[in-house]
C-alpha cells in the first residue's frame, strides 16, 4: 500500500464515520438533473506527504498524473485561463463564452507586480526567491483575489502555496478552502507533489514535505457509494517518480519531462457525476 493510499482511505473513512451533513442547507453546486449536491464533510483536514520517501500517488484506483500535470503546468508555467491551451476537459463544465475561465487560476499567477527587485508574476517572484532568498519566509502565491472573484467561472479551490527552505530542502503547504475527495483529491495531490520537484529541481534544492491543508473536505452525497466500493479495493506500493534531470529552466517542463515507474492500480470503471 502507497501512503498515499493509506493517508487517503483514512481521510475518507473519517468523514465517512465522524463527518456532517449539510442536508439541512442550502448548498450552490448541483447535479447534472437539477437537484441541490449535499455533501458529508470534515472541517481542517492536514495531510502530510513525504516526497523524499515517495511519490503521493494512489493506487486504489488510477490517477491520470500526466493530465494533473499538464493541467498544473497550464496554470503555474503557461498561466493560462484558455482552455484550448488545455490538454484535458476537466474545465469543460465552468467554460465561458470566451473560451476561458475567466480571471481564474492562471490568469492570477501571470498578472505582475512592482518589487524593490523590479516587476515579478508571483511565478516568477517565487523562483527568484529560491534562488536569491531562500531563508525569507515570505515565499508565496495567493490566488483567492477577491477583486475578480466577480469574473471567475469558479472561485479558486486550491488557492495558495507558501515554499519553505530548511537547509538544502524545499517544503510546500498547499492550502484548499474545498477539496472533492472521489474526483480531484489525489489529483491536486499529485500535481503540487510534482510542482515541488520542478521548483526544487531547477533551484538547486532537494524535496522534503508537501503538506495539504484543507479547510472543508467533502463526499458528494451520490459519491458515498462510489467511495465504499474503491477503498474496498486491494492496494500496491508507490511507484517510481523520474524527473528529467537535464532540465534547469521551470519553463522548460513539459509533461512528458516525467515518468511513473510501476505505476500498478486498480480499474475503476464507474461513472463520476460531477456536481457544478
Amino acid at each position: 500500500m502507497s501512503r498515499a493510499d493509506e493517508i487517503y482511505r483514512a481521510t475518507c473513512l473519517d468523514i465517512l464515520e465522524n463527518g456532517f451533513w449539510d442536508t439541512d442547507l442550502q448548498v450552490r453546486p448541483k447535479w447534472a438533473d437539477g437537484t441541490p449536491a449535499h455533501t458529508v464533510k470534515k472541517f481542517g483536514v492536514v495531510n502530510r506527504y513525504d516526497l523524499r520517501e515517495e511519490f503521493p500517488i494512489m493506487t486504489l484506483r488510477r490517477t491520470y498524473w500526466k493530465s494533473a500535470i499538464d493541467e498544473i503546468l497550464w496554470i503555474w508555467q503557461k498561466k493560462s485561463n484558455r482552455l484550448d491551451e488545455l490538454g484535458s476537459h476537466v474545465w469543460d463544465e465552468w467554460a465561458q463564452p470566451d473560451g476561458t475561465i475567466g480571471k481564474a487560476y492562471g490568469y492570477q499567477l501571470g498578472v505582475k507586480h512592482i518589487y524593490p527587485e523590479g516587476e515579478f508574476d508571483q511565478v516568477d517572484r517565487v523562483l527568484y526567491d529560491l534562488k536569491h532568498n531562500p531563508a525569507s519566509r515570505r515565499i508565496l502565491t495567493s490566488i483567492f483575489n477577491h477583486a475578480d472573484l466577480h469574473e471567475m467561472a469558479l472561485a479558486p479551490c486550491a488557492y495558495s502555496m507558501t515554499f519553505n527552505v530548511t537547509g538544502n530542502t524545499l517544503n510546500a503547504i498547499l492550502n484548499q478552502r474545498s477539496q472533492d475527495m472521489l474526483t480531484a483529491n489525489n489529483w491536486n495531490v499529485c500535481q503540487y507533489a510534482a510542482l515541488v520537484h520542478m521548483f526544487a529541481q531547477v533551484s538547486g534544492l532537494q524535496v522534503g514535505e508537501l503538506v495539504h491543508v484543507i479547510a472543508d473536505c467533502h463526499i458528494y452525497d451520490r459519491h458515498v457509494d462510489l467511495v465504499k466500493k474503491m477503498l474496498d479495493n486491494p492496494t500496491f506500493e508507490a511507484p517510481k517518480f523520474e524527473v528529467d534531470p537535464t532540465v534547469t529552466d521551470f519553463y522548460a517542463f513539459t509533461k512528458d519531462s516525467f515518468k511513473m515507474v510501476d505505476y500498478q492500480c486498480n480499474r475503476f470503471d464507474f461513472e463520476i457525476p460531477i456536481a457544478i
